[in-house]
């Protein structure tokens, strides 16, 4: 059936008054205008030990629901419904003073230590092997951040070694003896994180940051020289943050294959078009680690990419370390998690990874309550991401009517990404209306060819952006619906505070 915007069926009906309700826009989605390769671990997540993420989340021996390992199959299937490509671990703040030899071996011997990040006590039954069997149930890519705070060089590099190497030498023996003699060839590995915090263990400045690293990874690297390095660059947007991942960049520049960068977004003074703006600043820092790096690549003639690494993100105001930052989302947070999304689609020439912090009970898509896992409002979008997002990044053309804040000027209410995947020649368009009461008529123009008449739109929104879900109430969740576009170009109507994905097929190219 054909969809008919609601301010077609009011003119027809001589209401004319209400047309002055709508605001207008245009997209246009040519595939030739193509931004970069989508890679899928833009779709990753994060495991830290702190508060219910780990322990009475991925892993509940306890519970009906926990497999042979101790892992509840429940989450394992979240997981993989959600789409996530590949997960960090251990941490996060964790990982700055996380000695991984007291994660393996025997449970019984295995020591109780306190965390002096998050003030917990970790009890070490979780270690490297486990995780990793949880990463190879739920069907994700392992990434594992090294101890760059109070670790040294050599832990570095025997973990590497425990890991990676075939058996035959001190730490991959170690390895077999504890029941794994395959190596498990964990590719990714971070140096360290949030070194630039002054809030974590171990920070140092840029210069010797820099210099610490580039020892560990040139030992993790003469151990396996097949990963993959992602350096800590920006999490603290003081004053220094340009010339901290210079320095980085500068300093490390043939080590590494990536550069991290952190943002957490909150709505702090419930102002709802400021938290809109919230991934403005988001893609500034895109922009300018983008320009360092090619600044650096050019200093030094390298023909080697640098990438970004986008490996923690998500919405966290409301939930402090005393809650353990157990936050419950709403309709506006799932919004700002699709803006997060389409910022990186926007950049899928430089972001390669991207991982929302965290997977479950911890600022997360999913909850644990009374033993019973449900979904949270920002679960929706990320799977919508996850699962459909394939291919290439296109430049879309977007003209919108805008707004104001305080802080920016002229933004416009429509915020768009697009993909088109050439194997099953799908086009998505990915659009969210932060109007907060308005909805938008969008004329859509597709300038590559001719598409089927069928398309797929699939709606998250709800009748109030402060709407949430609860363990027994799952207020907000994917709509879907068929569309009849009749033609290459049609007219789409975007609900108020909503976030759109269009499924459109190409069958033929224009020559």
């Amino acid at each position: 059936m054909r969809k008919i915007s609601l301010c077609a069926i009011l003119c027809v009906c001589g209401i004319t008054t209400a047309i002055s309700q709508f605001l207008s826009a245009k997209i246009k989605i040519d595939i030739d205008r193509k931004i970069g390769d989508i890679d899928r671990n833009l779709f990753g997540n994060f495991t830290e030990h702190l508060g219910r993420c780990i322990y009475g989340g991925i892993y509940d021996p306890a519970s009906p629901q926990a497999n042979a390992d101790g892992f509840r199959n429940d989450v394992i299937k979240a997981t993989k419904a959600l789409g996530v490509s590949i997960v960090r671990w251990p941490g996060g703040n964790f990982s700055s003073g996380y000695h991984w030899m007291d994660g393996i071996g025997p449970l019984s011997g295995r020591p109780r230590r306190k965390d002096l990040a998050w003030g917990d006590i970790e009890t070490n039954k979780v270690g490297t092997d486990e995780f990793l069997k949880f990463a190879r149930a739920s069907g994700v890519t392992p990434y594992i951040c090294v101890n760059l705070g109070t670790g040294t060089w050599d832990e570095a590099r025997n973990w590497v070694e425990y890991c990676n190497a075939p058996a035959g030498l001190f730490f991959s023996d170690l390895r077999a003896k504890n029941g794994h003699r395959e190596p498990y060839g964990v590719k990714y590995w971070g140096l360290g994180n949030e070194m630039d915090g002054s809030w974590q263990m171990g920070h140092r400045d840029a210069d010797s940051y820099s210099k610490f690293a580039l020892e560990a990874a040139k030992l993790m690297k003469w151990s396996d020289d097949s990963i993959k390095l992602i350096a800590s660059g920006s999490s603290d947007y003081g004053d220094g943050w340009i010339n901290w991942n210079r320095t980085i960049l500068t300093n490390m520049h043939d080590a590494i294959d990536y550069i991290s960068l952190h943002h957490y977004s909150g709505n702090y003074h419930n102002d709802y078009y400021q938290f809109m703006n919230s991934t403005l600043f988001v893609e500034s820092v895109i922009r300018i680690t983008e320009g360092l790096i090619n600044e650096v690549r050019t200093r030094f003639s390298m023909q080697k990419p640098i990438y970004i690494a986008f490996d923690e993100y998500n919405v966290w105001y409301r939930a402090g370390s005393a809650e353990k930052l157990e936050e419950h989302y709403n309709m506006e947070d799932a919004l700002v998690v699709a803006l997060y999304l389409n910022t990186f689609i926007r950049h899928a020439n430089v972001v390669k990874m991207a991982n929302l912090a965290q997977l479950v009970n911890v600022i997360a898509p999913m909850m644990i309550t009374d033993d019973k896992l449900w979904v949270q409002t920002i679960y929706f979008p990320l799977q919508l991401f996850e699962n459909n997002c394939k291919g290439y990044a296109i430049d879309a053309l977007v003209q919108s009517d805008t707004y104001d804040t305080k802080d920016n000027k002229q933004v416009p209410y429509l915020d768009v990404s697009s993909s088109f995947d050439e194997t099953t020649r799908l086009i998505t368009i990915n659009v969210i209306n932060k109007n907060e009461s308005k909805p938008i008529r969008t004329s859509i123009i597709n300038q590559s060819g001719h598409l089927e008449d069928d398309a797929t739109v699939y709606e998250l929104n709800s009748q109030s952006v402060k709407d949430e879900n609860s363990a027994g109430n799952e207020k907000i969740r994917t709509n879907q619906q068929e569309l009849k576009i009749n033609g290459d170009n049609f007219d789409y109507t975007f609900p108020p505070h909503s976030f759109t994905m269009i499924k459109l097929r190409l069958i033929q190219k224009l020559p």
